[in-house]
């Protein structure tokens, strides 16, 4: 199994964010604005959906990938750091999913 991590693509996505459009898919993307970035995760979640419900294994692994690539660029496109969505879930540790999607309807 491969060492490379979350946090590596992170870094990876950062680094890319920095190079010229021509050269970097992260830097056209982030170029193309929130709104963009957002569009690309909804069609890459769909995918996602998709191939796990109709396609074999290695298709959903493959579109896992790109999911979470296009999550990771549109943080990015928001300023927002893996760290601070892996402190929500620090958060949620402990807490029932049913109780936890709960508090969330009353706030």
């Amino acid at each position: 199994m491969s060492a490379f991590t979350v946090h590596d693509l992170e870094r990876r996505v950062h680094e890319r964010a920095g190079a010229e459009g021509a050269s970097s898919y992260t830097r056209q993307l982030l170029d193309r604005g929130v709104a963009h970035c957002a569009k690309k995760l909804g069609e890459e979640a769909v995918e996602t959906v998709l191939a796990a419900v109709g396609e074999d294994r290695g298709r959903l692994i493959a579109e896992s990938a790109d999911l979470l690539y296009h999550l990771l660029v549109l943080l990015k496109a928001r300023d927002i750091a893996l760290g601070e969505v892996e402190a929500v879930l620090a958060r949620r540790v402990g807490t029932s999913g049913i109780a936890e999607k709960a508090s969330r309807k009353e706030s």
